[in-house]
């Protein structure tokens, strides 16, 4: 039995590529660029196992920008001839922002001394790209390339049946054709892609944002929701064998593409919400935002119920919570990188302050609080809808929290313990009572009572002190952009 070997495969300055200037169209191009990353680590080690003759099952894991595979030690040097043709591609059609890496060892002892060398040699490579190939060659015009992505991947792969590759374009992804072919759905073999594209108003294209922007509730805007799973590189580095890493692997692979795009194809958000990718350990959308807060709340929904039934016999928290952020566009017009770039530090944000939380209207609040905001959110509508308050009463109260910030410095706040409360209740009484009802008898009584019920909810039951809470905050402006018209 001949020797066995691990390839390890990576593409490096992801972010760097997506979030890269163009010349045109650049919505469409940054999402032929997100395509064309998902794809490139599903479609490469299976042409590179077809090209050599070799099984399927030899691929371990791909995927989310990486991929690893067991080869026999014979063919070493023309899978490596295989990734060289690929990386010389890849970097020319990325004007050598986007590089394919790779590190090879062989089978040999314990998993986790495998995997330490597997990413020793990948820093190696990572530490002299000069010296393993990252040249990128000949640069291609830089407005072909947009075109492929545009064209190609941005407009074309979404629908297509199925995605090639040929030894010819060793680099590039193939609508419907190629030497290699595989399915984009309906079979065990296909590649995993969540593809979905809320419809534009004619149904023949996918929306833009600013038709997305348009179907929202309340405030016509729209946002990228960005999510990624905490913890989850300690949850793999821990694994004891190569088939607990690849079972891992695959699982949240498939949990995030399939769960997206069935829950996507949902009533409330199949003409909301399109896909721009669903990765190993993360994924992104942007859409209406009223129904990304929505969607947000359902995949952690059920990425908890997915836990805890595939990962209870895992020890430790890591890889079992998950952290989003949502950023809304400045303007109707802007540009689908640019508020996927701010999703992107927002999310770097949340996961700096906590974990298992969401960034979402200027704070970051755990999932708990994410739920306390949306029942307040609620009441708050209520009411303008059930007790006709004006809706300028969020905006009031939304200026109360901005006055509280401005005036009061942490170590005031630290040493005073929050704001005497009388000041809010009198402050909230008068807001509310400015566009009080001129119904009476126990309709009246059931204002009052949501009203209290309003107070306690944003400043606390305290009678000594109070300090607004961060749930208020968001539900504030929340309920503010809904009833934006």
């Amino acid at each position: 039995m001949s020797l066995q070997i691990f390839l390890q495969g990576k593409l490096l300055g992801i972010d760097d590529f997506l979030l890269a200037p163009s010349e045109k169209d650049h919505d469409r191009v940054f999402t032929g660029r997100s395509h064309w990353i998902s794809s490139l680590s599903e479609i490469l080690p299976r042409a590179l196992l077809a090209e050599l003759g070799l099984a399927k099952i030899l691929l371990g894991s791909s995927g989310g920008g990486q991929f690893l595979l067991v080869l026999p030690e014979e063919v070493r040097s023309a899978a490596e001839g295989f990734l060289q043709a690929a990386a010389s591609e890849i970097a020319a059609l990325s004007d050598g922002v986007l590089k394919l890496a790779w590190s090879i060892t062989e089978n040999l002892g314990d998993w986790s001394d495998v995997r330490r060398r597997l990413n020793e040699e990948m820093d190696r490579r990572r530490g002299t790209p000069a010296a393993e190939g990252f040249d990128a060659g000949p640069v291609r015009g830089e407005s072909a390339a947009e075109e492929y992505f545009a064209d190609q991947l941005g407009a074309k792969l979404r629908d297509a049946e199925s995605a090639g590759w040929s030894p010819e374009t060793p680099g590039r992804i193939l609508v419907e054709s190629g030497k290699h072919i595989w399915s984009l759905g309906g079979s065990a073999d296909a590649l995993p892609f969540a593809r979905h594209a809320a419809p534009s108003d004619d149904g023949r294209d996918r929306a833009s944002t600013s038709s997305l922007g348009s179907r929202a509730v309340g405030l016509e805007t729209w946002g990228v929701l960005r999510a990624d799973v905490d913890n989850f590189g300690i949850r793999i580095r821990r694994a004891q064998t190569i088939e607990e890493h690849i079972q891992l692997s695959v699982m949240y692979k498939q949990f995030f593409a399939g769960e997206l795009e069935v829950l996507c194809s949902m009533p409330e958000f199949w003409r909301k919400v399109t896909v721009i990718y669903s990765g190993g350990d993360d994924f992104a959308v942007y859409g209406a935002w009223d129904a990304l807060v929505a969607l947000a709340r359902e995949m952690e929904r059920l990425f908890h119920r997915f836990t805890e039934q595939n990962l209870k016999d895992f020890a430790g928290p890591e890889g079992k919570t998950i952290s989003m952020a949502l950023a809304l566009a400045p303007a109707v017009d802007a540009s689908l990188g640019a508020v996927f770039e701010e999703a992107g530090e927002r999310l770097e944000v949340a996961k700096s302050a906590d974990k298992d939380c969401i960034w979402l209207l200027g704070r970051t609040l755990e999932w708990k609080q994410f739920t306390e905001a949306a029942d307040l959110k609620d009441l708050l509508m209520r009411m303008v809808g059930e007790f006709n308050c004006s809706p300028q009463y969020l905006r009031d109260l939304c200026g109360i929290y901005r006055e509280t910030q401005s005036k009061m410095s942490k170590r005031q706040a630290r040493r005073s313990g929050g704001e005497r409360p009388w000041r809010y209740h009198r402050r909230i009484r008068r807001i509310l009572g400015a566009a009080r009802p001129s119904f009476a008898g126990p309709a009246r009584g059931e204002f009052q009572k949501a009203r209290s019920a309003l107070i306690a909810e944003l400043i606390g039951r305290s009678a000594v002190t109070v300090k607004l809470r961060p749930a208020g905050r968001v539900a504030l402006e929340w309920a503010r952009l809904c009833a934006e018209s």
